[in-house]
């Protein structure tokens, strides 16, 4: 098994196949969700050695943090660490809104806690930038509960370059969150910042809803969050199957899967040293631990950066 590695500047180590938790009570993200299942993944993915479990306020909202926290009770407090986000409510019209009040988020800490019925969360997020929060203001909530030892760790996503830099201002930001996959190698751009400050990055969205994985073909069709994903839509849903295609080569060359290829591509980047793929059964959590097996070619990571340019033509 590979080492486990430090989130920032933190005394947070996690295991670098972590596990994303939005089909765990995600009810407003999938259709039909288990959440007896949803369960299950958490235990099979503590009990075959991951050790970071990410959820969210959102995912639910709230059940993916109530169903983790039950699972987790098996456990011993040192098995695991839980990340979750916050930055969400909803006024009395149930229209939804994002803040980054240092009391707003505070509360929302207090209130994760509750919902996964523990002392301390490792790693908290938060989740969304506002349009009126000052970044490193929002970060110094967080700092205080640190010091409260409340969390153990402080994150930010969805931030752009310019945010995570005020948000960094005192040196406090351990972990950003963002979007970031072959199909959307965008933020590349922050790698520079987070390796010179000792930020960990960890991508979302790895692997595109399951594109990356080489599961889909031609005629696959989807009713969920997929369904509205120009990633999955017309030619261009052709174009990226042609080009997870072009990855199998490789995948065969290690004896495994192309989403394992993928998540062990993203392990090469700068600073990016934990990816957390989702997983709506336990097998699928037990398949991406191959990852770790893998080690690339110089050659086989520059044929992946052809495939997959930075910037899209």
């Amino acid at each position: 098994m590979m080492k486990k590695v430090q989130l920032g500047k933190s005394d947070v180590e996690v295991f670098p196949i972590a596990l994303g938790t939005n089909a765990v009570g995600g009810h407003n993200l999938y259709n039909n969700l288990d959440e007896e299942q949803g369960k299950e993944v958490v235990r099979t993915a503590l009990k075959n050695g991951v050790t970071l479990l990410d959820t969210a306020f959102i995912y639910g909202p709230e059940r993916s943090e109530e169903l983790v926290g039950e699972a987790v009770k098996e456990f011993s407090r040192d098995e695991y660490k839980i990340a979750t986000k916050g930055a969400h409510y909803f006024d009395e019209n149930n229209e939804e809104h994002i803040s980054n009040n240092p009391q707003f988020l505070k509360e929302q800490v207090e209130n994760s806690l509750r919902r996964l019925q523990l002392d301390y969360i490792d790693l908290y997020y938060i989740h969304f930038p506002d349009n009126d929060t000052p970044k490193d203001q929002a970060v110094a909530a967080l700092k205080e509960l640190k010091d409260q030892g409340k969390i153990k760790a402080i994150g930010v996503s969805n931030f752009s370059l310019e945010q995570l830099k005020e948000a960094n201002k005192d040196g406090y930001v351990d972990v950003v969150q963002m979007e970031y996959n072959l199909l959307n190698r965008g933020n590349e751009h922050i790698f520079n910042y987070t390796s010179e400050n000792d930020i960990t990055f960890i991508p979302y969205f790895p692997l595109v809803s399951g594109l990356l994985a080489g599961k889909y073909n031609k005629s696959s069709r989807f009713d969920d969050l997929r369904a509205d994903n120009p990633a999955f839509q017309g030619d261009k849903f052709k174009e990226n199957l042609e080009k997870v295609d072009k990855l199998r080569d490789i995948a065969d060359n290690h004896d495994v899967e192309v989403a394992h290829i993928v998540l062990a591509f993203y392990l090469t980047r700068p600073s990016l040293d934990v990816v957390i793929p989702g997983a709506k059964k336990s097998d699928q959590v037990v398949e991406n631990l191959k990852t770790l097996d893998i080690k690339l070619t110089d050659s086989e990571i520059e044929k992946i950066n052809q495939i997959f340019p930075i910037y899209a033509e």
